[in-house]
């Protein structure tokens, strides 16, 4: 079984709307600039001219104007070669990119392998842009912005060869 309310209730149960709400802004344009603005504002967004006439100035404070900080955009930069880890012996070998694709000798064990695709890479190395100090990050921070560890310039590392 539903039940229904009344659409209107009586006097008794009632309470009376504040005036300033039932004077709220209704939309429309502007008095003051002429722009259409939506319902329920207080300021016009334009011009800020008080929109609600049951309102006084000093009722509503509007704040303070804080421009945001600029931030510099994030800087690519090309991986200047790769920490790879030696087929022969198993320790970490730092190769430059230029030999991408070509056969090196591992520096401690004589091993010489391709430094292709094949090849497991540990990290990649470059210089930042901003304090040009040389960084070596994971292969999972490839291709993600991040920011330098020494002096937190905005950069994006990439693989030249990939």
């Amino acid at each position: 079984m539903s039940s229904t309310y009344p659409l209107q209730s009586d006097s008794s149960d009632s309470q009376e709307i504040p005036r300033e709400v039932r004077e709220a802004w209704q939309g429309g344009p502007c008095p003051q600039c002429g722009d259409d603005m939506p319902a329920n504002l207080v300021h016009c967004q334009t011009c800020r001219a008080l929109l609600n006439p049951a309102l006084s100035e000093d009722s509503v404070e509007i704040p303070k104007f804080v421009p945001l900080k600029e931030i510099s955009p994030t800087r690519i930069v090309p991986a200047v070669g790769h920490y790879v880890v030696c087929p022969g012996c198993s320790e970490e070998l730092r190769i430059s990119a230029k030999y991408r694709g070509a056969t090196v000798a591992c520096r401690l064990c004589r091993h010489t392998f391709d430094y292709d695709r094949s090849i497991q890479i540990q990290a990649m190395y470059a210089n930042c842009p901003h304090c040009q100090k040389e960084l070596r990050a994971a292969m999972k921070y490839a291709d993600q912005s991040v920011a330098c560890r020494f002096c937190s310039g905005p950069l994006m590392l990439t693989e030249r060869h990939r």
